[in-house]
């Protein structure tokens, strides 16, 4: 009966549908606890004086369970309490619809792509535009919500994963305003640059595809394009097979905006853009702007001037260790110095002719790594030599080629061990 009680207990815990039916029907929530309060009853009537040490366990046991009984009903008053504290801040800055406690938008936010499962989150924000996202994160600190940003759910780091049950996850994926490709002066540039705007909600395929219908290449392009969100490539840094030649999102960043810890806004940008990698410029400045949380009063101005150096370490195209970044915001750095809202983005044009060579390793995956890296240094010095760019590269694993039906090239048949 003891194991009956807790199990009770803990299967409630797990499952935000029943704790919405217990929370909308008071009458079946008394009688689940005076349930459990049975149970313990009959094992206090089974108590057995016989042996006195066993006895005083029972007891440690029955008074710990009582405990776990009047904290389980407890936490639904307090819950239902906080939901409705929750609505009558929230709905000031977002419409009532965009505030959900339900079972299924909790359900559907407790993981990412990595599946790991800690806590649901008490409540789920879908904002309809940019301009109310300062609001819901001033609200969320002020009701002492831990805030998760989240955009289309694709990361591999737990960076969407609740950590405790007093959270709020915000997802922008409603934020999918974005313009056509725009020729932009850029400060310190002497010429228009082709640029897109677009908010953090917008699919990153999307984007690629309003570049391509104008002759230009995005260059961020993650295998999760498809489905990953621009927040996210911002947050993570993303690259893609493109990264070889023009960099990562870092690189290819003119701008962009975010809301700060403090429930204000922050505009970040890139001045004297060199419209390649960040860390071929000798120094690389960005202009930051802080705004009251109503986006017009001006807080503050600053200026970044790092060494480009800085933002890579040697050998490597994108250090994932450093969150740091140089103390560049929002880049890199999964949503934990604020949220992205917005960018706009440098767009290049791919060389007039392109070629694709698909090489297969069928020996040892570790003596193809150093063959990639030959290659790249081939074409790097070729480039210098003849001007041929080496504009992409990918590798894929095998479990990759298992996972997507891959049709081996060569003759000799069989799966390769890397392409």
């Amino acid at each position: 009966m003891l194991y009956e009680v807790l199990g009770d207990i803990w299967v409630v815990q797990r499952n935000p549908y029943l704790q919405d039916d217990l929370l909308d029907n008071p009458k079946r929530r008394r009688q689940l606890v005076e349930a459990l309060h049975h149970r313990l009853g009959e094992v206090q009537n089974r108590r057995s004086n016989e042996d006195a040490e066993r006895d005083a366990l029972v007891g440690q046991l029955l008074e710990a369970a009582s405990r776990a009984v009047k904290a389980f009903n407890a936490e639904f008053e307090a819950i239902a309490s906080l939901r409705k504290k929750t609505t009558r801040q929230l709905k000031k800055y977002t419409a009532n619809d965009n505030i959900k406690f339900d079972g299924l938008s909790r359900v559907s936010h407790v993981t990412d792509a990595t599946d790991w499962r800690v806590e649901y989150p008490f409540v789920v924000l879908t904002p309809d535009t940019e301009v109310e996202m300062a609001g819901l994160v001033k609200g969320c600190i002020d009701l002492g919500l831990t805030i998760v940003p989240r955009g289309g759910g694709t990361g591999y780091t737990g960076g969407a994963v609740p950590l405790t049950w007093k959270s709020a996850v915000i997802n922008t994926e409603k934020l999918e305003a974005m313009t056509e490709v725009e020729h932009l002066s850029l400060p310190g540039i002497d010429h228009p640059v082709p640029t897109i705007w677009t908010e953090a909600g917008v699919v990153t395929q999307r984007v690629a595809d309003a570049a391509e219908r104008a002759g230009f290449v995005f260059a961020v392009d993650p295998t999760s394009a498809e489905a990953s969100c621009i927040g996210g490539n911002i947050a993570m840094n993303a690259g893609g097979k493109k990264a070889v030649l023009w960099g990562t999102a870092l690189d290819n960043l003119a701008s962009w905006r975010m809301v700060t810890p403090d429930a204000q806004w922050l505009e970040v940008t890139r001045l004297n853009h060199n419209l390649g990698k960040i860390h071929d410029v000798e120094v690389a400045s960005f202009e930051l702007k802080y705004f009251e949380a109503n986006g017009t009063t001006l807080v503050r101005e600053e200026r970044l001037d790092i060494p480009g150096a800085n933002f890579r370490k040697e050998g490597l195209g994108k250090d994932v260790t450093d969150k740091f970044l140089a103390g560049l915001p929002g880049v890199q750095k999964e949503g934990c110095d604020g949220l992205i809202t917005s960018a706009r983005w440098i767009l290049h044009r791919m060389p007039e002719h392109t070629r694709t060579v698909c090489l297969e390793f069928f020996g040892n995956a570790k003596d193809a790594v150093p063959s990639i890296v030959e290659i790249k240094d081939f074409m790097f010095a070729e480039q210098k030599r003849s001007g041929v760019l080496l504009a992409g590269l990918e590798h894929l694993d095998d479990r990759y080629l298992r996972a997507v039906g891959y049709t081996t090239k060569s003759k000799r048949g069989g799966l390769p061990k890397m392409v």
